[in-house]
C-alpha cells in the first residue's frame, strides 16, 4: 500500500478459484453453486502453501462455494478465514447458467446472436449485461482501497472468478468491453494488479508455477465468453 500524489494505490492479488467439474465441461457457472473437484482441490493446497509464507494478509472471497473452498488451505495457514463479499461474483448469466456452448447454441440461440453483436449492453434473461457487470467489479474494487484506507491493510487477497478477473484486465490496458477476451486465466493462478480503484497496473499476470507438475486445467477459447 502506498501513496502516491495523494492518492492511495494497494497493491491487490486476484486468484481465480480452483477447478470445478463444469470448467472442466466449459459450462456457464455464473451464479451456481458448483464445487472444486479433486483437481481444484489441490490447486488450492497448492495455494495456500505458496501464499502462506508471505502473510498473514486481508482474505477475501466471493461468496460462492468454489471461491470459498479455495481460499479455505490459505485461511487456514493464516489462522483467519475469507471474508465472504457477493460483488466478487462471477457474472450473472441468467437462463444459460449451467449449460455448455453447445447447448446455448440449442436452446438459446437469440443469446449466441447477441454476443455476436458484441454488444456490452446486451444480456442473457435474468443475467448481467458486460456493462453492468464491469460496474460491479469496478465497485468491489474502489470498496476494497477504501477500506485498505481506513483500516491500514496492506497487500490484500481476493479469491474470485475468471470474468471478475478479466474485466479488471481490461480496465487495465484500456480494452472495450466490446472485444472478446484478451488475457489467460487459469485456476488458481496468481495474479497482482496496482490500483487505487480507477488507475490499474499489471504487475505479474496468470503465475501458475506454484502448481508445477498437476494436471493442466481446462482452458476456455479466448474467443469465447467467460464462463466462471
Amino acid at each position: 500500500m502506498r501513496a502516491t500524489h495523494n492518492v492511495l494505490m494497494i497493491d491487490l492479488w486476484l486468484v481465480r478459484h480452483g477447478e470445478t467439474d463444469w470448467n472442466r465441461e466449459l459450462r456457464f457457472q455464473g451464479h451456481l453453486d458448483a464445487p472444486l473437484n479433486a483437481l481444484g482441490l489441490q490447486q488450492a493446497q497448492r495455494l495456500g502453501q505458496h501464499l502462506a509464507k508471505n502473510g498473514p494478509r486481508p482474505l477475501l472471497a466471493s461468496d460462492l462455494l468454489r471461491t470459498r473452498q479455495t481460499a479455505e488451505p490459505l485461511a487456514g495457514q493464516w489462522q483467519t478465514s475469507a471474508l465472504p463479499e457477493m460483488l466478487w461474483r462471477e457474472q450473472a448469466f441468467g437462463v444459460i447458467e449451467g449449460l455448455t456452448l453447445s447447448e446455448v447454441h440449442e436452446r438459446y440461440p437469440e443469446v449466441v446472436d447477441g454476443w455476436r453483436r458484441r454488444d456490452p449492453d446486451f444480456a442473457p434473461e435474468g443475467g448481467e449485461s458486460r456493462r453492468q457487470f464491469h460496474a460491479r467489479v469496478m465497485q468491489a474494487v474502489q470498496m476494497l482501497v477504501q477500506r485498505c484506507a481506513q483500516e491500514g491493510w496492506h497487500s490484500p487477497v481476493v479469491v474470485s472468478h475468471g470474468g471478475v478477473l478479466d474485466m479488471i484486465y481490461r480496465s487495465a490496458i484500456g480494452q472495450s468491453l466490446a472485444g472478446p477476451r484478451e488475457c489467460t486465466i487459469p485456476n488458481a493462478g496468481l495474479n497482482l494488479v496496482r490500483t487505487d480503484g480507477v488507475r490499474f497496473e499489471i504487475v505479474q499476470w496468470a503465475q501458475t508455477g506454484h502448481l508445477e507438475g498437476l494436471p493442466p486445467s481446462a482452458v476456455y477459447p479466448l474467443a469465447s465468453p467467460s464462463k466462471g
